[in-house]
C-alpha cells in the first residue's frame, strides 16, 4: 500500500521532534547557568529608599542592591552584567517560577508558605513590622491602637498585609495598594491614617520626608529577609549562602548597611546567621 507523501513528511517531522526532546532540549537553566555566561537578572524593589530604589538617572541604590551586587560578584558576574528587574511583592514568586529573574533580593521575608513555591538563601537581614504615621499623629502608637476604624495601608501579597488581616483586622480598614510608595503618598495626603511594613523600609520613607512622617511603636513581628530563587536550585542556593556568609565576615555587609540604610537613623543591627535548611 502506498503512503501519501504529505503523511510521510508529517511522520518524519514528528520523529525529529521526539528525538530533539529526548536529547535534552527541554532542560531548564538555573541561576548558576546564567552566572556562568556572565549575566544575571536580579529582582529588586524600585521604590524603597535605602533598600531598593531606581533613581532618576536610572541607576539603582539601596542595601538590597548592594547585597545583590556582592552575591553576583561571588558568582562571577560583574556589576555591568546585572540586569535589575522590578519585583512587586505580589509578583515575586511568579517572576521566579517563570524564569524572568535568576533570583530576587527585595525585602523578601522567608515564610513557610513561600517556601512551597520558591527556595530561599539567607537570611541576610532581620527586620520587624512597624507603623508609619504623620509626624503630628498622637493616636497611633502601635498595633494595639489600630481601632475605631483606623485606615491602614499595606501592599497586596506582602507579609505585613497578611499579618494585619490575621491579627489586627477587627477594627481596622485595611487598604492594599501595589506599592509602598503609593501607601506613603496616601498617608501624606490624608487618605489613610497609617502605613505598615517592616521597620527598615518605613525608616527610609520617614527619612525621605523629614519632619512629615515618623515610625511609631516597637516592631511586632520578626521578618527574615532571604534571597529567593527557583525551587530545587540547591547548588545556587548553597553558593549564595556562602556569599552572604563572606559578606558578613569581611565587613562588606556592615559597610553596605551604613552607606544605604544608615543615613535614615535606623541603628545597625547584629548580622543574621545564615539558615542552611
Amino acid at each position: 500500500m502506498r503512503i501519501n507523501r504529505s503523511i510521510r513528511f508529517g511522520i518524519g517531522v514528528m520523529a525529529l521532534a521526539i528525538v530533539a526532546a529526548g536529547c535534552g532540549g527541554g532542560e531548564e537553566k538555573n541561576a548558576s547557568d546564567s552566572a556562568a555566561s556572565g549575566k544575571l537578572t536580579v529582582g529588586i524593589k524600585y521604590d524603597q529608599p535605602g533598600i531598593g530604589q531606581r533613581n532618576p538617572d536610572n541607576t539603582y541604590s539601596g542595601f538590597d542592591v548592594e547585597v545583590a551586587k556582592y552575591v553576583a560578584g561571588k558568582l562571577g558576574v560583574k556589576p555591568d552584567g546585572i540586569t535589575f528587574k522590578e519585583s512587586p511583592s505580589a509578583q515575586r514568586e511568579t517572576l521566579i517560577q517563570n524564569g524572568e529573574v535568576d533570583f530576587i533580593v527585595a525585602s523578601y521575608s522567608i515564610t513557610d508558605a513561600r517556601k512551597q513555591k520558591v527556595d530561599f538563601a539567607g537570611p541576610y537581614f532581620i527586620a520587624g513590622q512597624s507603623l508609619l504615621v504623620k509626624a503630628d499623629n498622637t493616636d497611633i502608637t502601635g498595633p494595639e491602637s489600630l481601632n475605631g476604624g483606623k485606615r491602614l495601608c499595606s501592599v497586596s501579597g506582602s507579609t505585613p498585609a497578611q499579618n494585619v488581616k490575621d491579627k489586627y483586622a477587627k477594627d481596622v480598614q485595611l487598604q492594599e495598594f501595589d506599592t509602598y510608595s503609593a501607601c506613603v503618598e496616601a498617608l501624606r495626603n490624608g487618605a489613610v491614617d497609617a502605613v505598615t511594613t517592616d521597620d527598615i523600609i518605613l525608616a527610609g520613607y520617614a527619612a525621605q520626608f523629614p519632619g512629615q512622617l515618623k515610625v511609631v511603636g516597637k516592631p511586632f513581628t520578626t521578618e527574615k529577609y532571604g534571597i529567593g530563587l527557583a525551587k530545587g536550585d540547591t547548588a545556587t542556593r548553597g553558593k549564595i549562602n556562602d556569599a552572604i556568609d563572606e559578606m558578613i565576615k569581611d565587613g562588606s555587609w556592615q559597610k553596605a548597611f551604613e552607606a544605604t540604610v544608615g543615613p535614615s537613623g535606623y541603628p545597625l543591627p547584629a548580622p543574621p546567621t545564615v539558615d542552611r535548611y
